[in-house]
């Protein structure tokens, strides 16, 4: 069951009442409340990027042992370190121009002779 599934459906008031707000012109709603934004304000606020967290996924893969080995050698969380390099080289790659697909390539695989 969904997180969405749990919340109630709209009464017809409700409904009715969210319709009568949504079509006020915007100089109709009162804003008396909401302090305005100073550049102090701005400055301090959390970036929208910052509390992206991208969704894991897991894999099995081969790594050279000695890339491996330095890895692990670099602290506990080796698998977070290689998940930065990888995130680093793929912003990299798309900054500069390269695959702009991040899913996977549709490219066709060579023909074997």
């Amino acid at each position: 069951m969904k997180s969405y599934d749990k919340v109630p459906k709209l009464t017809a008031q409700q409904k009715k009442h969210i319709e009568s707000l949504a079509s006020l012109p915007d100089a109709a709603i009162d804003t008396s409340d909401i302090p305005e934004w100073t550049a102090k304000d701005f400055a301090s606020a959390v970036r929208l990027h910052s509390l992206y967290k991208p969704r894991k996924q897991q894999i099995t893969t081969n790594i050279d042992a000695d890339v491996l080995l330095w890895l692990k050698n670099s602290g506990t969380l080796y698998q977070r370190r290689l998940n930065a390099i990888l995130r680093a080289a793929m912003i990299n790659d798309l900054q500069s121009g390269g695959q702009k697909e991040t899913r996977r390539s549709k490219a066709k695989p060579a023909k074997t002779v």
